[in-house]
């Protein structure tokens, strides 16, 4: 049991430690030619720790354009990795559905819908893209709790239907306001953000989802014993104490608060979700307690270098970070299947 324990906490830590050296290192990458040592500098001096600069000051330019543009990129990337990874883990575990990822309720594609009719329709004007889609976001899940009898629902299926068919409805009144709205150039942009990109980060826009985003991690941590006993089922949750309906609800209402978040700051990235939580499952226990920290590590680690890589790698283009891990997440699913079938 010790030699476990030291395991687990050696593994938190490197991975903890993996994800600060990724959002230093990812940082760097660019246009421009920016030692670590600028960087650090950068940030320490912006958050008030001048004294502990390792360098000197960079030039205006430089120095916005790390802390007015990469690092905030970066950060967002880790908080919308983090937000899906956990998203996809509680998923899995309340419908016991090994496929189930944070798209599950429908919240992706209401949040289409939201920004969709901000960016064509001119929908309470004056709000932004992100905010649109965050709305619309929740309002899908609105109508999925709706159709759910506000949670009092008898089974997982009927939840995976249900969402099914709030995606769906959400999907078809997307594409009827691009037809009658749309023209090329606005479609193109809105095909652009709904493939999932992280660009035009700013502080405004990532402080708010990075908030959003752990707090609702840190209250999902709070329902890990209630995740372990839906593993086994319902039934036998309730068996074993657990007020179902009631965690139940509370984590569908966080995963769809966090997920609305990520899905309005960068488009729908595909694939985290679904496989980040199985890798971990791979490498530690499969207990909620250790997974959900685990997979938000590791999920925030892997956008991290998505994005730098879909930033960087076709210069002076950019590809949206979706396209990246659809292209990774592919092959892996095949994978998670076959180890599903064995």
């Amino acid at each position: 049991m010790r030699l476990r324990r030291t395991s687990i906490a050696f593994l938190f830590l490197a991975a903890a430690a993996g994800l600060i050296v990724s959002i230093l290192m990812a940082s760097l990458f660019g246009s421009a030619d920016i030692s670590p040592f600028d960087v650090v500098s950068t940030i320490l001096r912006h958050i008030g720790l001048d004294e502990m600069a390792p360098a000197p000051a960079l030039p205006k330019l430089l120095d916005a354009l790390i802390w007015e543009s990469r690092f905030p990129r970066v950060l967002l990337a880790a908080a919308v990795g983090a937000a899906l990874a956990v998203s996809g883990a509680v998923l899995q575990a309340i419908t016991r559905n090994p496929l189930a990822d944070p798209y599950l309720l429908g919240v992706s594609s209401g949040a289409s819908t939201g920004a969709v009719a901000v960016l064509l329709l001119g929908i309470a004007g004056g709000i932004s893209l992100s905010t649109g889609a965050f709305v619309g976001g929740l309002v899908s899940f609105v109508l999925l709790l709706a159709l759910l009898g506000g949670g009092r629902v008898a089974s997982p299926s009927r939840v995976v239907l249900t969402g099914v068919l709030v995606s769906q409805f959400f999907a078809a009144i997307t594409s009827v306001i691009l037809m009658v709205s749309g023209d090329a150039n606005s479609t193109r942009g809105f095909t652009y953000w709904l493939l999932g990109t992280l660009s035009g980060s700013r502080w405004e826009g990532v402080t708010v989802a990075v908030v959003i985003i752990l707090v609702g991690i840190l209250a999902v941590l709070f329902f890990a014993p209630a995740l372990d006993a839906f593993t086994f089922g319902w039934d036998s949750a309730a068996a074993l104490g657990i007020n179902v309906t009631a965690a139940r609800v509370s984590l569908m209402v966080l995963t769809s608060i966090i997920t609305a978040a990520a899905v309005a700051s960068s488009g729908a990235i595909g694939f985290i979700g679904l496989l980040i939580p199985h890798a971990v499952r791979v490498l530690a226990s499969p207990t909620h307690r250790l997974l959900l920290p685990l997979s938000a590590i590791v999920g925030a680690t892997f956008l991290i270098w998505v994005d730098t890589f879909a930033r960087t790698a076709f210069s002076p283009h950019e590809l949206p970070a979706g396209v990246i891990t659809a292209l990774l997440g592919a092959p892996a699913f095949a994978l998670v299947l076959k180890r599903l079938e064995s």
